[in-house]
């Protein structure tokens, strides 16, 4: 059955003096597809601005915001109302061919996927590719080899979220045994790279229904939800593109709700940005996401 929410996604940034700003680059829309329909949008900049909509080179919806003019302070606020129809994963069968690692893709599928199949982080002394292969076993399952690594990960590292830009190389993540769900995907997108999987970083919006001031759910709450997160799709043969959240525990489902998607997590930041002033005039940013499920 189709699920209904409705998402408001708040960005603030603040200044001492009056400044003024360069191009935005906005990537907050839903990313559309035969799962998931945005059926409103509606976009708010403080102070006025022009705004462009344009699509960049993985397909995602990008809105160019040019404030006019100087304020102490830089508000976007993004409204959504979206249908989202999710897929069981266990629904989704793999291509014979695929059911165990190593496996080879079809000459076409291998030149679409190259550069989500390319490495993309150096791991000069192979330690990340020995960490990837502790999970193969039982026959080399593909499903299973990467549910266990799914798995492990959220259980075994720490999260710890940060505000700064940026993300942890693969390495850096294994050195600290923690990481952000942005750490994370691009750990475990690495290490099946290099188990022959193509892969692809994902940013969107996470469903928690102890957030939902009108949920009737006990769930557990999910880590991550409140502001942007990210995970990974894994491409597997017979069912395409696999939701897996490793801060989570997640595979497919319908709380994850895709935005954008990028060969690696540089190019995916939900918002990025110019402004002239002083660097001390700078006080801080404020960002949150509000998900609602709309109850009939």
């Amino acid at each position: 059955m189709p699920i209904h929410y409705d998402i408001t996604h708040t960005t603030v940034y603040r200044y001492k003096k009056p400044v003024r700003f360069g191009l935005h680059r906005v990537m907050f829309r839903p990313r559309e597809s035969h799962d998931l329909r945005v059926l409103a949008t509606d976009l708010q900049v403080s102070p006025d601005a022009s705004i462009r909509m344009i699509q960049d080179p993985h397909s995602n919806s990008v809105a160019l915001v040019q404030p006019i003019g100087e304020a102490t302070e830089l508000r976007i606020v993004c409204r959504f109302s979206i249908e989202h129809v999710p897929t069981s994963v266990d629904q989704l069968a793999l291509d014979p061919s695929a059911e165990r690692l190593p496996f080879a893709y079809s000459v076409d599928d291998r030149f679409d996927l190259e550069r989500y199949l390319r490495p993309h982080h150096d791991d000069p002394d192979g330690r990340l590719i020995r960490w990837a292969h502790q999970f193969l076993e039982d026959g080399n399952d593909t499903r299973e080899v990467l549910a266990r690594m799914n798995a492990y990960i959220g259980q075994n590292f720490t999260y710890a979220a940060r505000d700064e830009e940026g993300t942890q190389t693969p390495l850096q993540t294994l050195d600290l045994g923690s990481g952000s769900c942005r750490d994370y995907a691009l750990l475990m997108m690495e290490a099946v790279r290099r188990l022959g999987v193509a892969t692809r970083f994902v940013t969107g919006y996470l469903y928690d229904a102890a957030l939902d001031v009108e949920g009737e759910s006990a769930e557990e709450s999910v880590i991550g939800a409140g502001t942007t997160h990210a995970w990974l799709h894994a491409y597997l043969p017979g069912a395409g593109w696999i939701a897996f959240d490793p801060t989570n525990n997640l595979m497919g489902g319908g709380q994850l709700i895709r935005v954008a998607v990028a060969r690696d997590p540089s190019l995916a930041a939900p918002i990025s940005g110019t402004w002239y002033g002083d660097a001390g005039h700078y006080e801080g940013l404020e960002a949150s996401v509000v998900v609602r499920k709309v109850r009939d």
